[in-house]
């Protein structure tokens, strides 16, 4: 389902656990890391969607989790043409965006990525609420700076060290792996297949991935 000018309907989920700090799904069989999202399917509202795949894509309910913000209007981002589908090429452009912030009321061992036959993730962790801009893959980047700065006045007050969140500050860069990223948690990444347990070493810095349209592109 694509508007007229060749965007698909789509929703992304920053879900936020009691340290303020976000989820951060690496794609099944690949080294990229993104946040959960997906397609707005026809008759849908924004929230069905975001509660389908959240469920699909992380294995949480709606008991789950709390909403505590969204966008205010479609955040939009095109993908280059050597990510889209030959068939697809002339007529889809990208994605257009509603962007939710939950908190998590939930425990880690509810996370569940192989909820469905279709995973998008096979690893996870809790990443500080800025690492993924400097993680995900560059022509999404514009639409996470957005997203994020919008929904980062709405982080709740936890603790004097996180009180530039709730302005929407940055903190200073902090040295991290060869890609550049900061791991806060050490050892925190998740393996789909071993119910929660701590899965050393994987790898984060972002490959390139494809966009498949029409159907679930990311």
């Amino acid at each position: 389902m694509l508007d007229r000018d060749g965007f698909r309907p789509n929703v992304g989920i920053i879900l936020l656990n009691h340290r303020n700090e976000v989820f951060w799904g690496k794609r099944i069989r690949t080294h990229s890391w993104q946040f959960p999202q997906g397609g707005i399917n026809y008759g849908e509202t924004p929230e069905q969607a975001m509660f389908r795949e959240l469920h699909e894509e992380v294995g949480l309910t709606p008991d789950h989790v709390q909403i505590i913000a969204r966008t205010r209007d479609w955040l939009r981002y095109e993908v280059p043409d050597h990510f889209i589908r030959r068939d697809a090429r002339g007529h889809y452009r990208g994605q257009k965006q509603i962007w939710f912030l939950l908190q998590m009321l939930g425990r880690d061992s509810d996370m569940n990525l192989r909820a469905t036959n279709h995973p998008e993730f096979d690893a996870w962790r809790w990443n500080d609420y800025w690492v993924p801009l400097e993680a995900v893959i560059e022509f999404k980047r514009g639409v996470y700076e957005n997203a994020l700065t919008e929904l980062a006045r709405y982080l709740p007050r936890i603790n004097h060290h996180n009180r530039y969140l709730r302005g929407g500050m940055r903190p200073h860069p902090q040295r991290g792996d060869a890609a550049g990223h900061h791991h806060p948690n050490p050892g925190a990444d998740r393996h789909a297949d071993s119910g929660g347990a701590n899965a050393q070493g994987e790898a984060s810095a972002p490959t390139q991935h494809s966009d498949s349209a029409p159907n679930k592109a990311e």
